[in-house]
């Protein structure tokens, strides 16, 4: 459904170091640059980018918006947190741990990037 996620960053340096080491934790390369020097993670399946706002105003995240990476175990829940908290990560929402959902049972984690988008790690536990 899904080309890309472009994210708007005031600090790319920042925000691109936070993204490299908690994908790296989901088993991603680090990204990219392109020629006007954001950072790409790109994946058979979308890509993820970030940018300055173009409109020269300041980032922000959205009110209700988080974006979710698939991980692959609840160890590489707790490996992304852990690497998010170093790299300029914020806590959010309660610690890793396991939550219901309509579609069952989810061991996840949130966090705040540099910029303050919220992010999670999901891990779908088999019922």
């Amino acid at each position: 459904m899904f080309s890309h996620i472009m994210l708007g960053a005031n600090d790319i340096t920042k925000s691109q170091e936070f993204y490299d080491a908690t994908l790296r934790e989901l088993g991603h390369q680090p990204a990219t640059l392109d020629k006007k020097g954001r950072p790409w993670w790109r994946t058979s399946l979308g890509v993820l980018a970030l940018s300055l706002p173009i409109n020269g105003k300041s980032a922000c995240h959205g009110n209700g918006s988080t974006i979710g990476f698939e991980a692959e175990d609840s160890e590489s829940v707790d490996t992304w947190y852990a690497a998010g908290l170093k790299h300029f990560g914020t806590k959010c929402e309660d610690e890793p741990g396991i939550r219901e959902g309509s579609t069952g049972p989810m061991y996840m984690a949130y966090l705040r990037d540099p910029a303050g988008n919220k992010v999670c790690a999901l891990h779908r536990l088999k019922r």
